[in-house]
């Protein structure tokens, strides 16, 4: 099936890219900003904001299926809105449509959130990742929201470039102890998102790892898996820290696992060990 990667030139989008193809799917994606390191069928320039270039690449395209990767930030348009348009025209062109969301939707009040647990942000980022779930579900109910964690994998994500940077003492920051969240691998993660679209699921559905690890522990593991000091890696509290967001979400992704049993979302502790065996 032709599949198109909105935001492939992103770290996961990428990774979706390269899973799609080695599946045998033709393969499209785009970019805000210029295209990268992935090697689509052809890529697209894309701004979400513009519906009418929407439009033009999904009638391009003409795929069967659309996975929304894409991260604007804070920035409402984007982020917000942006996956609305996406979804609309979506509908419109009848292509399956799996969208990419996060734990930042939660508070962390609860500590323990599964697939019917509702938003409550506490950021603006979280907000605008809130509104797209419910606007894409509402326009494009055959459509799929995946939530997920922190994303790591090949050494490339930006947990990890952080972790070199700060032993190397390049740039200044703290990984917090009590900032607590499910890490997972971003080659599970983007096979779990395609395991996800090719089946007939809609709704709402939670994609982390089992591990919940402070962002220090976290670090603490990249480092020791590559080989670094991780005595040179400082440590705080965010809740001293006047950064606002929530301190401990874990998402429970227990049932998505049991519709789709043939994915694998190994935690930290395991995909970091292994790399290092």
């Amino acid at each position: 099936m032709t599949v198109l990667i909105v935001g492939g030139s992103g770290f996961l989008g990428a990774e979706l890219v390269r899973q799609a193809r080695a599946a045998g799917h033709s393969t499209a994606a785009t970019y805000a900003t210029r295209p990268g390191n992935a090697t689509p069928t052809a890529w697209y320039p894309l701004d979400l904001r513009d519906p009418d270039r929407v439009e033009a690449v999904i009638a391009e395209v003409n795929p069967r299926l659309v996975i929304n990767a894409s991260s604007g930030g804070a920035d409402w348009a984007i982020t917000a809105q942006g996956p609305i348009h996406l979804a609309v025209i979506a509908a419109r062109h009848g292509t399956r449509m799996v969208h990419v969301s996060s734990d930042a939707v939660f508070s962390g009040t609860r500590i323990h959130y599964d697939e019917t647990a509702l938003p409550d942000p506490l950021t603006p980022y979280g907000a605008a990742k809130a509104a797209a779930e419910t606007g894409v579900l509402a326009v494009h109910p055959k459509s799929a929201v995946a939530r997920t964690s922190l994303i790591v994998g090949h050494g490339s994500s930006e947990h990890e470039r952080l972790v070199h940077n700060l032993v190397a003492g390049t740039v200044d920051g703290t990984l917090f102890t009590d900032d607590i969240r499910c890490p997972v691998h971003v080659t599970d993660l983007a096979a779990a998102l395609l395991e996800l679209a090719d089946s007939d699921m809609v709704g709402t559905h939670h994609l982390a790892g089992r591990d919940a690890l402070s962002r220090y522990d976290l670090g603490v593991l990249i480092a020791r898996r590559d080989g670094l000091d991780t005595s040179r890696l400082p440590t705080g509290l965010r809740a001293l820290s006047g950064i606002p967001g929530a301190l401990d979400v874990r998402l429970d992704s227990r049932a998505t696992q049991r519709h789709l049993p043939a994915i694998t979302l190994r935690g930290a502790r395991q995909f970091l060990h292994a790399a290092t065996a």
